[in-house]
Protein backbone atom coordinates (compact mmCIF):
# COMPACT_ATOMS: atom_id res chain seq x y z
CA UNK A 1 0.00 0.00 0.00
CA UNK A 2 1.61 3.29 -1.11
CA UNK A 3 0.72 6.48 0.68
CA UNK A 4 0.50 9.77 -1.11
CA UNK A 5 2.91 12.29 0.32
CA UNK A 6 1.50 15.62 1.33
CA UNK A 7 4.02 18.43 1.23
CA UNK A 8 4.20 20.64 4.29
CA UNK A 9 5.34 23.53 2.10
CA UNK A 10 8.08 26.06 2.57
CA UNK A 11 5.95 28.97 3.66
CA UNK A 12 7.54 31.27 1.09
CA UNK A 13 4.17 32.44 -0.17
CA UNK A 14 4.97 31.57 -3.76
CA UNK A 15 2.03 30.17 -5.65
CA UNK A 16 3.97 28.55 -8.48
CA UNK A 17 4.44 24.86 -8.96
CA UNK A 18 7.64 23.43 -7.57
CA UNK A 19 9.70 21.29 -9.93
CA UNK A 20 9.28 17.55 -9.38
CA UNK A 21 12.01 16.25 -7.06
CA UNK A 22 13.09 12.66 -6.89
CA UNK A 23 12.19 10.81 -3.72
CA UNK A 24 14.96 10.03 -1.27
CA UNK A 25 15.28 7.61 1.62
CA UNK A 26 15.16 8.99 5.16
CA UNK A 27 15.97 7.07 8.34
CA UNK A 28 13.26 7.73 10.94
CA UNK A 29 13.49 7.19 14.68
CA UNK A 30 10.15 7.82 16.39
CA UNK A 31 9.96 7.76 20.21
CA UNK A 32 6.63 7.50 22.04
CA UNK A 33 5.74 7.26 25.70
CA UNK A 34 2.85 7.42 28.14
CA UNK A 35 1.12 5.60 30.96
CA UNK A 36 2.25 1.99 31.46
CA UNK A 37 0.42 -0.65 29.44
CA UNK A 38 0.68 -4.46 29.60
CA UNK A 39 3.83 -5.57 27.75
CA UNK A 40 1.91 -8.20 25.79
CA UNK A 41 -0.46 -5.52 24.43
CA UNK A 42 2.42 -3.17 23.55
CA UNK A 43 4.21 -5.98 21.70
CA UNK A 44 1.08 -7.08 19.86
CA UNK A 45 0.33 -3.49 18.80
CA UNK A 46 3.87 -2.94 17.53
CA UNK A 47 3.79 -6.24 15.64
CA UNK A 48 0.54 -5.14 13.99
CA UNK A 49 2.10 -1.77 13.16
CA UNK A 50 5.04 -3.59 11.54
CA UNK A 51 2.55 -5.61 9.48
CA UNK A 52 0.61 -2.47 8.47
CA UNK A 53 3.75 -0.41 7.73
CA UNK A 54 6.02 -2.70 5.69
CA UNK A 55 9.13 -0.49 5.89
CA UNK A 56 9.36 -0.82 9.68
CA UNK A 57 12.84 -2.05 10.58
CA UNK A 58 12.76 -2.55 14.30
CA UNK A 59 10.86 -1.54 17.41
CA UNK A 60 12.04 -1.60 20.98
CA UNK A 61 9.55 -1.30 23.79
CA UNK A 62 8.91 -1.22 27.51
CA UNK A 63 5.62 -0.86 29.36
CA UNK A 64 5.68 2.95 29.15
CA UNK A 65 7.71 3.83 26.03
CA UNK A 66 8.81 2.56 22.64
CA UNK A 67 11.19 3.45 19.84
CA UNK A 68 10.38 2.71 16.21
CA UNK A 69 13.04 2.83 13.50
CA UNK A 70 12.37 2.56 9.80
CA UNK A 71 13.10 3.96 6.35
CA UNK A 72 10.68 6.37 4.69
CA UNK A 73 10.70 7.44 1.06
CA UNK A 74 9.91 11.13 0.64
CA UNK A 75 10.71 14.14 -1.48
CA UNK A 76 12.37 16.06 1.34
CA UNK A 77 12.83 16.14 5.10
CA UNK A 78 9.58 18.07 5.63
CA UNK A 79 7.54 15.36 3.92
CA UNK A 80 9.38 12.54 5.73
CA UNK A 81 8.81 14.23 9.11
CA UNK A 82 5.14 14.90 8.36
CA UNK A 83 4.54 11.24 7.50
CA UNK A 84 6.47 10.09 10.59
CA UNK A 85 4.49 12.39 12.88
CA UNK A 86 1.23 10.91 11.58
CA UNK A 87 2.33 7.27 11.83
CA UNK A 88 1.45 6.63 15.49
CA UNK A 89 -1.89 8.44 15.46
CA UNK A 90 -3.07 6.99 12.15
CA UNK A 91 -2.35 3.43 13.27
CA UNK A 92 -3.36 3.83 16.93
CA UNK A 93 -6.82 2.29 16.56
CA UNK A 94 -6.13 -0.21 13.74
CA UNK A 95 -3.06 -1.65 15.51
CA UNK A 96 -4.55 -1.09 18.99
CA UNK A 97 -1.49 0.87 20.09
CA UNK A 98 -1.33 2.45 23.56
CA UNK A 99 -2.60 6.05 23.77
CA UNK A 100 0.95 7.36 24.06
CA UNK A 101 2.28 10.62 22.70
CA UNK A 102 5.21 11.20 20.39
CA UNK A 103 8.10 12.51 22.50
CA UNK A 104 10.92 12.38 19.97
CA UNK A 105 11.58 12.33 16.26
CA UNK A 106 14.82 12.11 14.33
CA UNK A 107 14.86 12.24 10.54
CA UNK A 108 18.20 11.91 8.75
CA UNK A 109 19.04 11.27 5.14
CA UNK A 110 20.61 8.03 3.98
CA UNK A 111 24.11 9.49 3.56
CA UNK A 112 24.10 10.90 7.10
CA UNK A 113 22.87 7.59 8.51
CA UNK A 114 25.65 5.65 6.78
CA UNK A 115 28.27 8.27 7.76
CA UNK A 116 27.26 7.97 11.43
CA UNK A 117 27.41 4.18 11.32
CA UNK A 118 30.82 4.25 9.59
CA UNK A 119 32.19 6.67 12.20
CA UNK A 120 30.91 4.51 15.05
CA UNK A 121 28.38 6.91 16.51
CA UNK A 122 25.29 5.86 14.64
CA UNK A 123 22.09 4.59 16.23
CA UNK A 124 22.39 1.76 18.75
CA UNK A 125 22.87 -1.56 17.02
CA UNK A 126 19.49 -2.81 15.88
CA UNK A 127 18.19 -6.16 16.87
CA UNK A 128 17.23 -8.23 13.89
CA UNK A 129 14.25 -6.76 12.10
CA UNK A 130 11.18 -7.02 14.29
CA UNK A 131 9.72 -6.05 17.65
CA UNK A 132 11.94 -6.50 20.73
CA UNK A 133 11.83 -5.52 24.42
CA UNK A 134 14.45 -3.05 25.71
Amino acid sequence: MRRALTSVGTGDGGGGEEPEQASRLWHITLSVSGKPAPLSEVRRGLEQLAHDHPFLLTSRYADDHAEIRYWEEARDLHDAAAVALRLWGEHRSSAKLPPWEIVGLEVIDRATYHQRVAEGYGPPPAHPVGVHPY
